[in-house]
């Protein structure tokens, strides 16, 4: 995919999903094996790069944001330079039709050096978008049925079902619009942490 990743797109449309959007539109339909449409969102195992590499043509770049799917797993958020760790609290994103929750939204900052605590926190921030376990169960169900086969078990789904990430640097001159209420909540929260864990008891 080449740098003007939007190329896939109508004239004069611009990728601007809300979380509802890119749950009930990609995620879904990506883990139950359904196409998606446009099909712009690429494929990427995140954790072997470091964030300013993602921009390479390797994601889907609107502005300053890249996107791209990537799957569940149990390894640690470990990059060639550094490492994603969680900021603040999961956010619930809820369905517009019946206020149920259809996916989780998950906020990691990324910190150079080896491991925690010892990292030093940088300005590339990441959204991790998740399916909600009945979303995900149904999914898993809708993909069981088009490969007819029903011997995975749930934990097996559970590590294929992919996600969306989205990796943005907030130290653009548009951080105030780049920035959600929250993601400055969490980053808050995440600074009173480091100064806790620093300070002499």
């Amino acid at each position: 995919m080449g740098d003007n990743n939007n190329v896939n797109l109508p004239p004069g449309f611009r990728f601007s999903p809300t979380d509802e959007e890119l749950v009930v539109h990609f995620l879904q339909r990506k883990a139950s094996l359904l196409p998606c449409h446009p099909d712009i969102i690429p494929d990427l195992h995140l954790y072997p790069y470091d964030p300013w590499d993602l921009d390479a043509g390797k994601t889907m770049a609107v502005g300053n944001k890249w996107y791209f799917y990537s799957r569940i797993t149990n390894e640690t958020r470990i990059t060639g330079n550094g490492y994603w760790q969680p900021v603040g609290v999961d956010e619930s994103i809820l369905s517009s039709s019946n206020h149920k929750v259809i996916g989780t939204k998950k906020y990691y900052g990324f910190y150079m050096g080896d491991e925690p605590p010892q990292g030093h926190k940088t300005n590339w921030l990441m959204q991790e978008y998740r399916l909600s376990h009945s979303s995900a169960s149904t999914s898993s169900s809708n993909r069981s049925s088009s490969r007819r086969s029903t011997t995975h078990s749930t934990n097996e789904y559970s590590k294929w079902l992919p996600l969306i990430c989205c990796v943005h640097e907030s130290n653009s001159d548009n951080d105030s619009a780049e920035l959600s209420c929250l993601d400055e909540v969490f980053l808050s929260l995440d600074d009173l942490d480091d100064d806790n864990i620093s300070s002499p008891h």
